[in-house]
């Protein structure tokens, strides 16, 4: 598939950026430090929806330690390419994290501003332990007081949609990343 020339939108035009094959081998890498870090544990993998399915579902597949999964969905973007500062949550948990080591799964950290929002709201349950793990992570975009332990790949400020990451919900179902230019 010849992505700069797909053109679903009328203007949009998708340079790849990060392959298929690079991916995969990411998430593995990824979930053998997961295993690592929580052998003999059963961490919840909490996903933040809409971005990050393909990502969780990939990532827990790959894991060998025990899970649960669940998904939080936020909105700050709506269908526009900048943040509009505000984060909105529209599904809270379903399970609870009291006392249980918890992963939140991000499908990218730019401004900072959701991550510090689920961070908050997670730690009001006291879990055991908390920790982050992203696909993508914007070079000095956020401004974060904790780390994200667990990064697939650190990016420029490039708008990239595909592997779950949407512009106004298309694009999410691309094998690969690819960055979006019009």
């Amino acid at each position: 598939m010849n992505l700069q020339s797909k053109d679903t939108a009328g203007t949009d035009k998708l340079e790849p950026f990060i392959g298929e094959a690079k991916i995969r081998s990411r998430v593995k890498e990824l979930a053998a430090q997961i295993d690592s870090d929580y052998a003999g544990k059963t961490p919840i993998f909490i996903g933040v929806l809409n971005g990050s399915f393909i990502f969780i579902s990939d990532l827990v597949r790959a894991v060998k330690v025990g899970t649960e999964i669940d998904f939080l969905k936020l909105s700050s973007y709506g269908d526009s390419k900048i943040s509009s500062g505000e984060v909105k949550l529209l599904k809270d948990l379903n399970c609870t994290i009291d006392g249980r080591d918890i992963i939140i799964v991000e499908d990218i950290v730019d401004s900072g501003l959701s991550i510090k929002y689920i961070r908050d709201l997670v730690l009001s349950h006291q879990p055991a332990s908390l920790q982050f793990v992203t696909l993508l992570m914007k070079r000095g975009l956020s401004n974060l007081d904790f780390d994200i332990k667990y990064i697939g790949f650190e990016i420029g400020s490039e708008f990239v949609v595909g592997y779950g990451l949407d512009y106004a919900q298309k694009y999410r179902n691309l094998k690969e990343i690819c960055i979006l230019k019009n």
